[in-house]
This record gives C-alpha cells, sequence and structure tokens, in this order.
C-alpha cells in the first residue's frame, strides 16, 4: 500500500461538477493498493499518517502531528501509484489491486483514520473521474509504502 501525502492548507474533490470532500489545515492522501495489502497494511499505513510530524510548532520546526493541529484528512484512491514503467513507455497496472480487493481496503483505511482521528475523513469515490485540487503548504509531500518497513 503507498500513500502520497501532502500537506495542505486546503483541498478539495470534485466528481462531475459536485463537491464530493473539501478540508482545510490538513494531509490530502493519495492511496494506491496492491494485491497483497492486507488490513495488517491498512493499520501500519494509517498509525504512520496519524504520528507524522510536518506541520509547524512555535518555533517553526516540523514537530507537531495532525492530532495537535486538529488538521483533516482527504483520501484519495490512485491505483495510479502502482504503475510499472519498466518496459516501454505505457504503464502497466497489473500490480494495482482489483476493486473487489482494493474498496474494502480503501474503506478500511477511511474507517480506520477516521476512528484515530475521531473525525469524519473527507474522500474521492473509488473508480470515479474526479478533480482534485490543492494548495501544497511547503510543499510538503511524503510517501509512504507499507512494503519499505525496514
Amino acid at each position: 500500500m503507498i500513500a502520497v501525502i501532502q500537506r495542505v492548507s486546503e483541498a478539495a474533490v470534485t466528481i462531475e461538477g459536485k463537491v464530493q470532500g473539501t478540508i482545510e489545515k490538513g494531509f490530502m492522501i493519495l492511496l494506491g493498493v496492491t494485491h497483497n495489502d492486507t488490513l495488517e497494511d491498512v493499520e501500519w499505513l494509517g498509525r504512520k499518517i496519524i504520528g507524522l510530524r510536518v506541520f509547524g510548532d512555535e518555533a517553526g520546526k516540523m514537530n507537531l502531528d495532525l492530532q495537535a493541529i486538529d488538521g483533516n484528512i482527504l483520501l484519495i484512491s490512485q491505483f495510479t501509484l502502482h504503475a510499472s514503467t519498466k518496459k516501454g513507455n505505457r504503464p502497466s497496472f497489473i500490480e494495482a489491486a482489483r476493486p473487489e480487493v482494493a474498496i474494502p481496503l480503501y474503506q478500511q483505511m477511511i474507517d480506520f483514520l477516521g476512528k484515530e482521528l475521531g473525525k469524519t475523513i473527507a474522500c474521492g469515490e473509488f473508480g470515479a473521474d474526479m478533480k482534485v485540487s490543492l494548495i501544497n503548504d511547503g510543499p510538503v509531500t511524503i510517501i509512504i509504502d507499507s512494503k519499505n518497513r525496514i
């Protein structure tokens, strides 16, 4: 499971011209699920996201986590994070999980993050053509892969 985490001052996702989810200060996260991901990956990655200390403290140092700043999350499913570009110029998405695997894990991540933060997680719609807008604060962008824990 791969997460691309962007620290944002605001972010929104629109589907067919209608705003589906919007947040102010927090994380806009693109989440890619692969075929061998499990609930263990959800929980490990979810804890890493919640504990990620990338928000400024009184001294301006990146030392505060999402809970310390009462931040929010916009979570977007993104199968293209598992694209392979080793051969040719057309990406292969064979490592991306099929919907019957990816959708339950995506929903488990929404539930896990919501429970840990104690608030509703804004999200897109799995498989939809989404338009995501954001103001990357910093910019700060972190990539975490649950398969690279060591």
